[in-house]
């Protein structure tokens, strides 16, 4: 009996034990949690690409021939119209070879002349006539060849536009592989960007596009979707797409640019910080406990995700998720950081977002100050360029 009792007694106490921690850590000392909120945002998926700032007609202007440059005129800026000659190669040598054309050309025209004189006396007469007749018809071919090959030494604008940039001095040895000068007209302008083949499929005419451009940091810069070239390169396994830009755009011809296409947005959706899902549920805040809410995920961003389920603005949820808490467990909020967020941020979940960006999706978010929608999305396209460079650069290590 004595020892029968002792077990009993060992019993209930780990019994009484076991009941104080569940009473300890459930109700005295829930575990310590941090929360954020659900928000209302505008989310956008969208295409990444690099490109740079072009006129809509333009062209190159090259030598044919490799020569000395021995004019070149000082005209960028300027309005040409189209021939116009903008520089020569040296041409020394065809000139000289052109006059001696013209002297033997004035004989032959002296000989033919006293030909004609006597061309029907005899048959021999006519004969030297008809071959005097051939030698002139000769020279003056020769003679239009050269002019030919004279003219191809002069540099001439190909249309009707600006020199937007002249390269080379005079003095200097040009050839067919040297642009001497761009011309065209200076506007309307686009962006010719390119963007990977995987991507391609998304993208149609009409889509807007946000850019950036260092020149002019956190500036919301539009443009549209104007064509897609047919026909990709298989080696750099990139599309050419380009984008019309806006008459007041403040960008300038050759300006790099980031290009964010955007195929598919939303006005308004619900957001939540990326952390805070875990699998296809998030946890809301419900008096004190932690409930699991079944959420479907819409556009993924690196810090915040859209969300689809019984999660309404203002909710206050689990960020990060924790796994290791049952259904319905009691919680401790750690309200120093949310004191930490408030000294940052409004009381109430903000409307505008800020946007967590990845390569080929921007998902506008939480918690910032009300600013531009389309502020935000170029914000978000700020850090799009780094995870596009770590992807790739993956990408490339696996294929070696």
């Amino acid at each position: 009996m004595k020892l029968g009792h002792l077990i009993a007694t060992g019993v209930l106490a780990i019994a009484a034990a076991g009941a104080g921690y569940y009473a300890y850590s459930n109700f005295l000392y829930p575990p310590l949690v941090t929360t954020s909120y659900a928000s209302v945002a505008p989310v956008s998926e969208a295409v990444y690409g690099t490109g740079t700032v072009e006129p809509e007609r333009w062209a190159k202007v090259v030598p044919l021939q490799r020569r000395r440059l021995v004019e070149l005129c000082r005209c960028e800026g300027q309005v040409v119209r189209a021939g116009q000659v903008l520089g020569r190669q040296d041409d020394a040598e065809e000139r000289s070879a052109l006059d001696q054309m013209e002297i033997n050309r004035g004989q032959l025209e002296r000989d033919l002349a006293r030909a004609e004189k006597d061309r029907d006396k005899s048959d021999a007469a006519r004969t030297e006539y008809e071959q005097r007749w051939t030698k002139l018809e000769e020279a003056k071919s020769r003679i239009a060849a050269q002019r030919v090959h004279l003219d191809s030494l002069l540099l001439k604008a190909p249309l009707d536009g600006m020199v937007l940039r002249r390269d080379g001095e005079v003095g200097e040895i040009a050839g067919p592989t040297d642009v001497l000068f761009w011309v065209g007209p200076p506007a309307p302008m686009q962006v010719v960007a390119e963007v990977n083949e995987e991507e391609i499929n998304r993208i149609a005419s009409g889509q807007k596009a946000f850019l950036r451009s260092e020149a002019f940091p956190g500036r919301a810069l539009r443009a549209t979707v104007s064509q897609i070239t047919p026909k990709g390169d298989p080696t750099r396994k990139t599309f050419r797409v380009y984008l019309r830009l806006p008459q007041d755009t403040p960008l300038r011809i050759g300006m790099s640019v980031e290009v964010n296409i955007i195929f598919r947005e939303k006005p308004a959706a619900i957001v939540v910080p990326a952390e805070a899902i875990a699998g296809d549920w998030v946890q809301m805040v419900d008096d004190g406990q932690a409930r699991r809410v079944p959420i479907t995920v819409g556009i993924r961003g690196n810090r915040n995700t859209e969300i689809i389920g019984d999660i309404s603005k203002g909710t206050t949820i689990l960020s990060p998720a924790r796994r290791d808490l049952a259904d319905g467990a009691r919680i401790r909020i750690d309200n120093s950081l949310t004191r930490a967020v408030e000294a940052v941020a409004p009381s109430e979940p903000a409307d505008q977002p800020v946007a967590a960006p990845e390569p080929a999706v921007i998902a506008a978010a939480t918690a910032a100050a009300p600013m531009d929608p389309d502020d935000a999305v170029i914000s978000a396209a700020m850090t799009a360029h780094i995870d596009s460079v770590v992807n790739d650069a993956r990408r490339n290590i696996i294929n070696r």
